[in-house]
């Protein structure tokens, strides 16, 4: 895993998840205040639906709608394949940011759906369970986009779900279709 300045003993596999032409995966146990920190990897997003893109959502303890309010923020960085169309550009997104929106945010942008195209991410909740504060996420993910020439795009997603009841319930979510991959959910202590 490689986390500078901690033991490997401080961090905890908590849960791994594969999705086999699944439209969503949900972790909707083991997030409570056992840890103050939640770690979800993503591992070989692949959509089934060329351009979809992976997303994720939130329930506050008690909730089922996974419609919590999130702020968010989000800039990319862009490379295409023929060293062309937006050579090396870096970008504020306002297409993935949200202003205490309530939809899903998205994680993961436009993935290629090619059987050797696939997306990786990593997203970190921190203090879940706090009844005192608002919950503070940082999310950086690397896909190949779905255009033509195709992109190397490494993105960079911040913000927080805007309340201070405890979240308990995570859902990613392909935006179209199904997805194949795995998810992992670590604890940090």
């Amino acid at each position: 895993m490689g986390v500078s300045g901690v033991s490997s003993a401080d961090v905890v596999l908590i849960q791994t998840q594969t999705a086999s032409a699944d439209a969503s995966i949900t972790f909707d146990s083991g997030i409570d205040s056992t840890y103050g920190e939640y770690i979800f990897g993503v591992y070989n997003f692949n959509p089934s639906a060329n351009g979809s893109s992976l997303d994720m959502q939130c329930n506050a303890a008690s909730a089922t709608g996974y419609n919590e309010q999130i702020q968010s923020t989000s800039f990319k960085a862009v490379h295409s394949d023929d060293d062309t169309t937006d050579a090396g550009t870096l970008s504020y997104d306002t297409s993935r940011d949200q202003a205490n929106g309530t939809s899903n945010q998205l994680i993961i942008w436009k993935s290629h759906n090619a059987a050797s195209a696939n997306a990786n991410g990593i997203i970190h909740l921190f203090n879940p369970a706090s009844t005192t504060y608002v919950k503070h996420f940082i999310c950086r993910s690397q896909s190949i986009d779905s255009t033509s020439p195709a992109y190397s795009t490494d993105s960079f997603i911040a913000g927080y779900i805007n309340t201070t009841t405890a979240i308990d319930d995570i859902k990613f979510s392909s935006t179209e279709g199904t997805f194949d991959g795995v998810i992992k959910m670590w604890g940090v202590k």
